[in-house]
């Protein structure tokens, strides 16, 4: 091969006495760069960064929870043995993004909903910040060399040490580099998340949904090509059904929330009418009554 993307041979670092786990410092990474983008985004608004600290650190800790739950139910034969031990190793990598960010998003609107301010304003100004994070959190499955895809000889293809090739590819060394493919993306959506937010008026949490069709439509096409063992129903991997359905979901509710489309049995709003004006007539032509 010409060119190839190398994979780090190893997911931990060594720095003197202190050990690193490459995977936990990109969520960490990740994190950061969300509450970042939120709070200057927050702030802006008129809102409090103290707000947003609160809903990053319930929100972070739920969405651990949450998505190793997800990744331990859907993928158990994945889970390290033993399994009462296995199901808590976050940093060996195993988290699925659809679990996170649904019990986050539950807790964190519940800390702002407590906290007095506005719910949907808070998830729009979100959004950006989730998704870039999400994006840098897939640079950790590099460090992992986990969640490629096929086989390929692109010039960007992804190389796999032979140790961390699935069964059955064995004979292949280079792969699609999906965590690549996923980072590009979700940064790529950052970029036009705060562009739409900027240009246009949208009502929260329009932005919100926005962001859920902009990453589900892209994850559909990388679960085409992940080789990574997975449920199937009708041919397709289950996260491919999940990113499906939940794009679906989410692009129409933008547009019926923006009023692009009229929901079923919604009467249409009248339009307000200006009251008509009397013909003004000039004094001088008015008949004076004898």
């Amino acid at each position: 091969m010409i060119a190839y993307i190398p994979s780090p041979h190893t997911g931990i670092v060594h720095l003197g006495p202190l050990t690193l786990h490459m995977y936990g410092l990109m969520l960490l990474l990740a994190i950061l760069a969300c509450i970042g983008l939120t709070g200057r985004r927050w702030v802006a608004r008129g809102g409090d960064w103290d707000l947003v600290t609160r809903v990053a650190v319930w929100g972070v800790a739920f969405g651990v929870v949450g998505a190793r739950a997800y990744h331990d139910i859907t993928s158990w034969n994945e889970v390290p043995n033993p399994k009462w031990e296995g199901i808590f190793e976050v940093w060996k990598g195993g988290l699925g993004v659809w679990g996170g960010i649904a019990l986050g998003t539950v807790v964190g609107t519940m800390v702002v909903r407590r906290a007095g301010a506005n719910v949907a304003l808070f998830m729009d100004t979100a959004a950006p910040g989730l998704l870039l994070a999400q994006g840098i959190g897939r640079i950790g499955n590099w460090w992992n060399q986990e969640l490629y895809g096929k086989p390929t000889t692109l010039p960007w293809a992804l190389k796999i040490d032979p140790a961390h090739r699935l069964a059955g590819y064995d004979q292949y060394a280079t792969y699609h580099p999906t965590f690549l493919y996923e980072l590009i993306w979700d940064v790529v959506g950052v970029g036009m998340l705060l562009w739409v937010d900027r240009r246009f008026r949208i009502r929260p949490p329009a932005l919100f949904a926005l962001y859920v069709a902009w990453y589900t439509f892209g994850r559909f096409f990388e679960e085409l090509l992940r080789i990574d063992p997975a449920h199937h129903f009708a041919g397709l991997r289950l996260n491919a059904w999940v990113s499906a359905v939940v794009f679906v979901c989410a692009a129409a509710y933008f547009l019926v929330h923006q009023g692009v489309v009229r929901a079923p049995g919604r009467p249409r709003r009248a339009q307000p009418q200006e009251p008509r004006r009397a013909m003004a007539i000039p004094k001088s032509r008015v008949r004076q009554g004898r």
